[in-house]
């Protein structure tokens, strides 16, 4: 089988990158569908109409949810009107819907993250969700978005809580490569790893210990420093190419799973993920210096390291289940762990990590 990496056409990171869009639209057309929340159009608009030019812009709300109703209620919207260019302005859910509405529209798609949030923008995927919220499929796309822009002005003045669940989901890509790696898994895109994916696998994580706190602090005065820089594009671009050409594994189907219980839809992907990448080294019997890296590492940034932490405070062996179950679906990405997992183990290593956690974070 074939290596095969994916990545977007053009990935354009910098201060003040908004009032561009309109200018890089220019290779797809001149009539721009812009997927947006109403508080992010406010943040947004201004920057856009500054370099707006000839362009006609329809704006859209995005109703809160990745799933099918959404999309399929924006591809007709979009439709009527006949836009050339689909642009998803915003996190990670609105810019899944934006990626799916122009795979089914046959439409070019702009991506533009609001926040770092998680490793969404740069993808050839898109998950879709129930209309309640849970984890229904991967819709794995033919190709990565044409273009990403990222404003790190914009970003870098998003809540801190955003950037450090970005940090969350990045966090999972090199052990989640490392495991693909080792179980000579099939990547995202239907490939096998090239050394370049797990390169910049191996990248990301190094740039989340070396620069992660630094960043943290920064985003929480406002500022954007090199730290917070590079952070973004650890978050945005690394961890998106390192997921997506390396291939997922045990972090993010207990993600997944942790979508069964109605607590965690408060949390964001990301914070979710990094409770899955400690259930994954425990699952793995980690090396105890690397999985107290990672602990450290989770507990100083402010992640959860507990289920209680992520609203769970009644643990019931049903309730876990459920979640392990679900994580070992057939069609997630559990069997990609170089060795077999059964609902059992998913659940010894919930409660493992979160006996963990407890006994480091309240000592």
């Amino acid at each position: 089988m074939a290596m095969i990496i994916g990545s977007p056409t053009r990935y354009i990171q910098g201060k003040g990158e908004m009032k561009n869009l309109c200018s890089y639209a220019g290779n797809f057309g001149k009539k721009l569908y812009v997927l947006t929340s109403a508080s992010g159009r406010g943040r947004v608009e201004p920057s856009i109409k500054e370099g707006q030019g000839d362009c006609s812009i329809t704006y859209e709300v995005f109703q809160g949810e990745c799933c099918m109703t959404e999309i399929n209620r924006i591809k007709e919207a979009a439709g009527s009107i006949g836009s050339d260019v689909i642009v998803g302005i915003g996190g990670g859910k609105i810019l899944d819907t934006a990626k799916a509405v122009a795979y089914y529209m046959n439409k070019p798609v702009m991506i533009v993250p609001t926040i770092a949030s998680t490793d969404a923008p740069c993808s050839a995927l898109s998950v879709i969700y129930t209309d309640k919220g849970v984890f229904e499929k991967y819709l794995f796309l033919p190709t990565s978005p044409n273009m990403v822009i990222v404003d790190t002005e914009i970003v870098s003045k998003a809540p801190a809580r955003l950037l450090i669940s970005g940090m969350g989901d990045a966090l999972a890509t090199y052990f989640e490569a490392r495991a693909c790696k080792r179980s000579d898994a099939v990547n995202c895109v239907g490939g096998k790893c090239t050394l370049a994916a797990m390169s910049l696998a191996q990248l990301c994580y190094d740039t989340l210990i070396g620069s992660g706190i630094k960043a943290m602090t920064a985003v929480k005065e406002g500022i954007c420093t090199k730290a917070v820089e590079d952070i973004i594009e650890a978050n945005t671009y690394l961890s998106g190419i390192g997921f997506e050409s390396a291939g997922l594994a045990g972090a993010h189907a207990i993600h997944n799973g942790l979508t069964a219980i109605e607590e965690t839809h408060q949390f964001y992907h990301g914070e979710k993920v990094a409770f899955g990448t400690l259930v994954q080294l425990v699952l793995e019997d980690a090396d105890e210096d690397e999985l107290m890296e990672v602990l450290d590492f989770c507990i100083e940034v402010g992640l959860p390291v507990t289920l209680k932490e992520l609203g769970i405070t009644e643990t019931s062996p049903e309730r876990i289940m459920e979640a392990a179950k679900l994580a070992c679906a057939p069609e997630d990405t559990m069997g990609n762990m170089p060795f077999e997992v059964t609902p059992d183990d998913v659940y010894a290593a919930i409660m493992g990590a979160d006996a963990l956690g407890r006994y480091y974070s309240e000592s």
